[in-house]
């Protein structure tokens, strides 16, 4: 049965950007896995591999500032830079800092350069890394992305059902078979209203390609198990750019999901959950 209503974040920290909403899964004892959104997207992508990765790991989930049920206000920080932050903070937070045991980290889309950033200028520990269709090597950005982003105080002057409409029909080019129609309501709706619609454009205004730029020529650097995962029917950032990734990166292996677009946790969500599922559990 599918199930689009049931997500909740119920717990709050109030980071240097505003406040996160968050939530952790699964029993305290066991291995800590960290999942990190992208653009425009939150935390509810990773519903079905959270629940699932729980079985074995405790496993957090957190809306960054600026998405989905987290703080989204004018004059915000919600830059790449300023999500690295906020997540090392949060890892602090979690008590995943320190001698204990580090986390594995899941990024999907620019939470890849959010959790780059974090332990290449942070220090923050991971076990293990998998990146999911990750922002992380230029050029990125689809022609779509940087239109808005380039104008988006005119953007945030459209019309709500105008506005709508666009955000819908931009949201479904990310998956390659097309999203359940609830599941696009679901993914849509923190965009609209006059908070949510000056909010995505503030984060694609502030988004550059600078914040990748800064890493990039420190990927040889990761000393640490990475995983590449991608969608080999993904349009907004092609599957080439998944093998560049996994070739910087020194003993990265490299997984396609056939069929599977950017959205890879909601085009092949059991493919993606037993390729993790293996990965950490190495």
């Amino acid at each position: 049965m599918l199930m689009t209503g049931d997500w909740e974040l119920d717990h709050t920290h109030h980071s240097s950007s505003g406040e996160v909403r968050w939530a952790a899964l699964g029993a305290p004892d066991r291995p800590p896995v960290v999942l990190l959104h992208g653009t425009p997207f939150s935390s509810y992508i990773w519903r079905a591999v959270a629940r699932s990765l729980a079985d074995r790991h405790r496993v957090f989930v957190w809306d960054m500032p600026g998405y989905g049920a987290s703080e989204k206000r004018a004059g915000q920080d919600v830059s790449l830079a300023a999500q690295a932050r906020v997540f090392t903070e949060l890892l602090d937070h979690w008590g995943l800092t320190g001698p204990g045991p580090a986390p594995s980290v899941v990024a999907h889309d620019f939470g890849g350069c959010v959790a780059l950033r974090a332990h290449l200028l942070h220090g923050a520990r991971y076990e293990r890394l998998a990146l999911v269709d990750a922002v992380t090597l230029a050029p990125w950005g689809t022609d779509t992305y940087r239109l808005l982003g380039d104008h988006a105080g005119v953007f945030e002057r459209l019309p709500p059902g105008l506005h709508r409409a666009l955000v819908r029909e931009y949201v479904a080019s990310a998956s390659g078979p097309g999203l359940h129609p609830a599941v696009l309501d679901r993914l849509v709706e923190p965009w609209c209203g006059d908070e949510g619609q000056a909010a995505l454009y503030r984060q694609m205004a502030q988004n550059d390609q600078r914040f990748t730029d800064e890493i990039q020529g420190r990927y040889g650097e990761l000393d640490l198990p990475v995983l590449v995962c991608w969608g080999a029917a993904d349009t907004w950032l092609p599957p080439e750019r998944g093998r560049e990734l996994a070739a910087a990166i020194p003993g990265a292996r490299l997984r396609m999901f056939e069929g599977a677009g950017h959205l890879v946790q909601e085009d092949a969500p059991a493919e993606l959950t037993a390729a993790l599922l293996g990965f950490l559990g190495e």
